[in-house]
């Protein structure tokens, strides 16, 4: 045992680790300070100790913030994942907490057209799940937020975060069968052009417009014959399906309806997209099994296929 190092003499101060979480969350050692109820030199001295015994730099002290350098970056992922999993135990004892609570964040029309649909499956191979839905419109830093996930679109790169890909997407035109029965499918995309098409404000969600679409696939109308604008996404979709004319359809996401038929595809176009979906771990957290399921459910309900989704619920079935 004389080799055997205690975590005492490896880690000379746990006091130093949670400041330096505190900074590394927060980009600052003003708020790490106002957090921790210390002052703002402590914090400080504190980073310096570490910074000594490890004989490396960890932050890059700017005059309005601070960022992590790599050597940072490496210990503040696994101090964060670390204090996350104290801190879950410490909350569940002192609060009596047996069943478990997952809290995820999504986008309004991920929870609806993808989300919702998977929940009474993933209730039945979790029965003690707690599920707790934050919806944005923009996506939320996660060092600021108390979420075990967040769904989010993008190339999967996130410094806040550990991102799982879900699945990619390609848009195309959709409209519902009465419409494509009375009017008829375009031969072209310039007779596309010149139907009537539904459109929907873009956000930071990444939503493609109809010029965006039209330029990605070659052509650049003069105008467009917008029949219905809408603010949000889902209303686009539900006025495609109640006939009001040609809707972006995300293919992954809206699996369901075309698969149902209450939605159709208009024409063989489509644009394939460079980003997709991904679940997001914060730093601090874990992939746990139920987030790994949820995971595997929602590749499944998008058409995905996913044998260990298909095992689980055998095997749920079977008891």
């Amino acid at each position: 045992m004389d080799g055997v190092k205690g975590y005492r003499r490896l880690i000379p101060s746990l006091t130093a680790l949670v400041e330096f979480e505190a900074v590394a969350r927060l980009r600052s050692f003003t708020h790490a300070a106002a957090e921790l109820g210390v002052t703002q030199a402590a914090v400080s001295r504190q980073i310096r100790i570490l910074e000594e015994l490890l004989g490396v730099r960890l932050l890059d002290r700017l005059h309005r913030a601070s960022t992590l350098t790599s050597e940072g970056e490496a210990l503040y992922t696994v101090v964060a994942e670390a204090m996350g999993k104290i801190a879950g135990v410490f909350d569940r004892l002192s609060n009596g907490i047996e069943e478990e609570e997952l809290v995820l964040a999504t986008t309004a029309a991920f929870s609806h057209f993808r989300l919702m649909p998977s929940l009474a499956k993933l209730k039945r191979l979790q029965p003690n799940l707690r599920l707790r839905l934050t919806t944005t419109m923009f996506t939320a830093d996660l060092r600021h937020n108390e979420v075990h996930a967040a769904v989010r679109w993008g190339n999967g790169k996130w410094s806040d975060g550990t991102s799982h890909l879900l699945f990619g997407e390609e848009v195309f035109p959709v409209c519902s069968p009465a419409w494509l029965d009375e009017y008829g499918a375009p031969g072209s995309l310039e007779e596309l052009a010149n139907l009537t098409l539904i459109s929907y404000d873009p956000t930071s969600e990444g939503w493609l417009t109809w010029e965006e679409w039209f330029r990605a696939m070659g052509l650049r109308p003069a105008k467009l014959k917008y029949g219905l604008r809408t603010c949000l996404y889902n209303d686009a979709v539900q006025a495609a399906r109640h006939g009001q004319g040609v809707a972006l359809g995300w293919g992954r996401l809206l699996h369901e309806h075309l698969a149902s038929g209450e939605l159709v595809r208009l024409t063989s176009a489509a644009l394939p997209l460079q980003d997709a979906y991904y679940v997001v771990v914060p730093h601090g957290r874990s992939i746990t099994p139920t987030i790994q399921t949820l995971i595997e459910l929602l590749r499944h309900a998008a058409g995905v296929t996913t044998h260990n989704v298909e095992l689980c619920v055998q095997e749920n079935k079977a008891h």
